[in-house]
């Protein structure tokens, strides 16, 4: 029998744990079915990790997050299941090149155009490469237990193949399209945003009043005057009911012209004076509205430039910022007798780009969409309320497989946020134009033609556009094709992140999936466990892909967690000083501690305020099991492994009241209620068994009688031993240590014991 030391070193114990089960092979369920550990037709249990952005380290929420979705891993594995849990990063388009532009500049005073597109892509990689270094030991410090060997990332090869079959096929379905739309454009950084990535910030405004013809309008923004192209006012408004059809004749101050009024629902009567000024170009409802009424108005008048500044068509406010042209337009209104008055107490939505903060500017631009609203036919369906062959849409898609309960969504409430967004979802805008991504595949012909010889006529036949996985190469004449600049949206290539990692589109044989290959086995996988923030950004969107391309769910069941926050409830972050690097954690009270703070206390769908104090209590925990541990080893003198020993009457039921804490346990794991597991055993060791079951073995440890000084040792060990096996999900290197401590036959390691069975 091993002799336990006295003191619980989790800075030598941790790292030599992790090295050992990544040695094991058991992370792969491969091993698990070669080892016996699990049969090979037993149930799967598969996952992927929500690639963390290569943009820096880990923070405390991927912590929580990580250490989730290792109890629902460890868990499955014990069960008997064929478990898989995939690990990758993201590229994270926009956020990374944005910091190695900032870097870039601090250190040299240069920009990525002074660079040029390679050499800035150079730097680029070598950010990343040092970053994802750091992410997958933060990782590993945690204790996750991934197959590593099929680690993926959304920028390698295989995701660029997904990614360009996937566009390819929405493209030839008519379902990307290329066109002109008002899309969110961040001047600081020069690209557009998606719609998920704006967040509002409530400001407060002023709202102007003023002249319009013979109407008034309000309105936050009026040096946008100059791209009005009519005024909208509702159809039921009486107040306006004479002027909808007409033209007024408005003073724009550069230039008199007449705007038409038309009748629209989307104007709400009780804002300002009712009297909405219709900007097509700098506005998205406002845009809407035009295409509602395109037959009656004039198209868009684009007055902004992608600066941020007023361009020709403001005619004498040319080159001033917005802010500036406002100040200077107002002045003018008042001086001609336009102004009618300010409220300054108006709360506005400021539109700001949540990855770097920059203004947003709603711009007519031409980019490439999905298009969500338009019929196609489902080629292959394995879907309960959509048959192969069926019309649908990618909206009416992304519905019906959470209406169905094919798709379940926790917590609950969730569900209505979800079709809620999904009612008021837009075209989605997926080109970018920056340089760190997925080039879009689409290839332009040369200005200039190149006619064979005596095929001159055949020049006539070039394609201007083709969207290609490959270079293409031109069918009439020599010219060559020109790949796009513009990149993806990140979320393009990560929301095609649960099958692309399990080999799609390579594990197809023309239309046959391989058998046994990943995506037949573990797709679709059988978990998400992302936080609530990204239920728009990223789950919607792998419904979406998976639906679309594949005609099956991504995941069977989305438990949405929710932010972990200071002791305030603040967010972290640099600016309030308040961050926390979840390895200086690890380094102080040890991962077991750290995962079992973040879970224990934690809500489905509900933000956690962290304490560090919770850590250092769970650190006291850890103690306490190491020095159970060490005691119950103590006084196993004459105790034989495998001996039989029938247990006294009062150890038989110490024994039953134990099984009852397994199936309540069990319970709470089956029905993802983690935190209350987690404090049941918590109670359990420390409280039960420690406190209460030890201390009465005191005296028979000390007594004369051998048979119940026997029924008590095989007691102990039998139910430490099922302790340890329930807490290993939550605190698994101590666990493992401890485990292989325990004199018990024919062990294999702990993190591959069956769940005990109550």
């Amino acid at each position: 029998m091993k002799e336990l030391d006295k003191h619980f070193n989790y800075s030598e114990v941790e790292p030599r744990i992790y090295e050992l089960w990544e040695k094991s092979g058991f992370f792969s369920p491969e091993t698990c079915v070669k080892k016996g550990i699990c049969k090979k037709n037993a149930p799967v249990f598969s996952m992927v990790l929500p690639p963390p952005n290569v943009t820096g380290v880990l923070h405390i929420g991927h912590a929580f997050e990580d250490t989730l979705q290792d109890i629902m891993v460890r868990y499955a594995r014990m069960r008997g299941k064929r478990t898989l849990w995939v690990p990758g990063t993201d590229h994270a388009a926009i956020a990374t090149q944005a910091r190695v532009e900032k870097d870039i500049y601090n250190k040299e005073k240069i920009t990525r155009h002074d660079l040029g597109r390679e050499e800035f892509l150079k730097r680029v990689i070598e950010f990343t490469k040092q970053s994802h270094y750091t992410i997958v030991k933060q990782i590993k410090a945690l204790g996750a237990s991934l197959d590593w060997k099929r680690e993926a990332y959304t920028l390698d090869a295989k995701r660029e193949i997904a990614v360009y079959t996937a566009f390819k096929r929405m493209y030839d379905d008519g379902l990307i399209y290329e066109g002109e739309r008002v899309v969110n454009w961040d001047p600081k950084l020069q690209t557009t945003v998606s719609d998920d990535e704006v967040e509002y910030k409530e400001e407060k405004s002023v709202l102007y009043y003023i002249k319009y013809g013979p109407l008034e309008v309000a309105t936050v923004r009026p040096e946008t005057i100059f791209g009005d192209t009519a005024v909208a006012v509702h159809p039921k408004d009486k107040r306006y009911k004479k002027y909808i059809g007409k033209e007024v004749e408005v003073d724009f101050l550069i230039e008199k012209r007449k705007v038409k009024v038309i009748g629209d629902k989307y104007v709400k009567q009780e804002f300002g004076t009712g009297a909405l000024k219709v900007t097509p170009a700098h506005d998205s409802n406002d845009f809407e509205v035009w295409l509602r009424h395109k037959k009656e108005i004039e198209g868009p008048k684009q007055v902004i430039n992608e600066y941020g500044k007023m361009n020709r068509l403001a005619g004498k406010y040319e080159g001033l910022k917005t802010k500036e042209a406002r100040i200077q337009v107002v002045k003018d209104l008042k001086s001609k007798g336009l102004f009618i008055k300010i409220d300054e107490n108006y709360i506005h939505n400021i539109a700001t780009n949540s990855r770097e903060g920059g203004i947003i500017e709603p711009l007519l631009k031409k980019q490439w969409f999905i298009n969500v609203d338009k019929e196609f036919i489902l080629p292959y369906s394995n879907l309960k309320e959509i048959k192969t062959g069926q019309k649908i849409t990618l909206k009416k898609l992304m519905q019906s497989v959470v209406k169905s309960g094919e798709i379940e969504i926790l917590p609950i409430q969730f569900k209505k946020v979800y079709f809620h967004w999904i009612n008021n979802l837009h075209d989605w805008c997926i080109s970018r134009q920056i340089w760190w991504g997925h080039r879009l595949p689409v290839w332009y012909h040369e200005l200039k033609c190149i006619p064979r010889k005596g095929r001159e006529k055949d020049v006539e036949k070039c394609e201007e556009t083709i969207v290609s996985i490959v270079e293409p190469k031109c069918k009439y004449c020599d010219a060559k094709y020109i790949q796009a600049e513009d990149t993806l949206d990140t979320w393009f290539s990560s929301g095609l992140w649960t099958f692309s990692t399990l080999g799609w589109p390579l594990d197809y044989v023309g239309d046959k999936l391989k058998k046994g290959s990943d995506l037949d086995i573990y797709h679709p996988t059988t978990m998400m466990a992302p936080g609530y923030e990204i239920l728009f950004f990223w789950v919607a969107r792998m419904i979406l892909m998976s639906t679309y391309l594949l005609g099956e769910i991504p995941f069977k069941t989305v438990l949405l967690h929710g932010m972990v926050r200071d002791e305030q409830g603040r967010k972290f972050s640099k600016s309030l000083g308040n961050g926390i690097d979840p390895i200086e954690l690890v380094n102080e009270y040890g991962a077991d501690a750290l995962r079992m703070s973040l879970i224990a206390g934690s809500t489905p769908g509900r933000d956690l305020p962290f304490s560090q104090d919770r850590t250092r209590g769970y650190r006291n925990f850890a103690t306490k099991l190491w020095n159970i541990t060490r005691f119950l080893l103590m006084n196993l003198e004459g105790y034989q492994e495998g001996a039989k020993a029938s247990f006294t009457q009062k150890d038989n039921e110490i024994y039953a009241e134990f099984k009852n804490v397994i199936k309540k346990v069990t319970q709470d794991m089956e029905k993802n209620r983690y935190s209350q597991a987690a404090e049941k055993i918590y109670q359990y060791a420390w409280h039960t068994f420690a406190d209460k079951i030890l201390e009465n073995s005191k005296s028979i440890f000390g007594g004369e009688n051998k048979k119940i000084r026997a029924s008590r040792q095989k007691l102990l060990l039998e139910i430490w031993t099922d302790t340890l096996t329930m807490l290993h999900p939550f605190m698994p290197f101590i666990t493992e240590e401890l485990y292989s401590y325990l004199p018990i036959k024919n062990k294999k390691m702990l993190m591959v014991k069956k769940w005990p069975i109550s």
